[in-house]
């Protein structure tokens, strides 16, 4: 148990400082790949709270399931990667 609280602590310090310094990019830029990538890392920061809320008990994750799936647990999975994918996709055609 103490080291799935370490874990969990890791997580929310290493997640916090990346939304923070995504927020810091966001305010300086305001071109569509570092929109992308900083709200992929907001909602992946807000899906390491969300599941660590769901293990602690304080959620329920839900009975909207989607392929035995609960529907937030698959869209802060999915939504991060689809919009750093964005992201990279747009940084890739503007260095072309």
């Amino acid at each position: 148990m103490q080291s799935q609280i370490l874990i969990w602590c890791i997580k929310l310090v290493l997640g916090g400082i990346a939304a923070f310094l995504a927020i810091m990019v966001w305010s300086k830029s305001r071109s569509a790949c570092w929109v992308f990538l900083v709200t992929g890392i907001l909602i992946s920061y807000a899906g390491i709270i969300y599941d660590m809320m769901i293990n602690l008990g304080i959620l329920n994750a839900g009975n909207f399931l989607v392929y035995g799936i609960p529907f937030l647990t698959l869209v802060f999975t999915v939504i991060p990667y689809l919009l750093i994918v964005i992201s990279l996709i747009l940084i890739i055609k503007d260095l072309s």
